[in-house]
Order: C-alpha cells, then sequence, then structure tokens
C-alpha cells in the first residue's frame, strides 16, 4: 500500500529557508507534485518532478524552490529558500496518475497528509 508522508516545514522568517520531505514507496514510475494551499484559497501546483528527475516550478516560486528526489532512500524534497509571506500554506506532495506530469490537483490520485509552512 502506497502512502506519502510530508515532513518537515514549520515557522520560518522573511528571507530563511525550510526543506519539507515526502516518504513514499512504490512511487518511482510516477510523477510527484508538491502542491500548496494557503487559508481561504485553492489549492495551487507549486512544481512536479518526473521520473527522470526533471523538474517544473510554478513562476511564484521560480528561482527560489528546488525539487528533488532520492529512489534509493524513498524521498522526495521541496527545498524552499527565500521565503516569503505570500509562501505560508499547507504544502503536499502528491502521486500523480502515470510518470507524465500535470498541474492540475484532479491529475494526481494519491495525496499526503500537508505539512504547515509558515512564514512570518
Amino acid at each position: 500500500h502506497v502512502q506519502l508522508v510530508e515532513s518537515g516545514g514549520g515557522s520560518a522568517q522573511v528571507g530563511e529557508s525550510l526543506k519539507v520531505s515526502c516518504t513514499a514507496r512504490g512511487y518511482t514510475n510516477y510523477c510527484i507534485g508538491w502542491f500548496r494551499q494557503a487559508a481561504g484559497k485553492e489549492r495551487e501546483p507549486v512544481g512536479v518532478i518526473d521520473t527522470d528527475g526533471s523538474t517544473e516550478l510554478g513562476d511564484s516560486v521560480k528561482g527560489r524552490f528546488t525539487i528533488s528526489r532520492d529512489n534509493d532512500k524513498g524521498a522526495l524534497y521541496l527545498q524552499m529558500n527565500d521565503l516569503q509571506r505570500r509562501d505560508t500554506a499547507i504544502y503536499y506532495c502528491a502521486r500523480g496518475r502515470g510518470p507524465y506530469c500535470y498541474s492540475r490537483p484532479t491529475d494526481y490520485n494519491l495525496w499526503g497528509q500537508g505539512t504547515q509552512v509558515t512564514v512570518s
């Protein structure tokens, strides 16, 4: 049974860095996406990483966030640098329906429980 479990996150000051991890098994043949949802807002894509390790980041985080995966450890990472208050949200990792990456939440059918990131 595949599960996604996020860890890390927490609180940071503006300009600081945080790293969120997502542990998973049985996901190596799937795209993995990172999403976030701020209070009162819709869930939005942060970025995706495909089976070859290629990544695509959203415009709002490009140049500040990076995504990586370590298949041997069954882990994926979202490194967040130069955090801003607008980055405050619950962050989720999610497994896509196949190896190809898309940006809509509906293209992902397995979700972690989420982890809070608060920037002040």
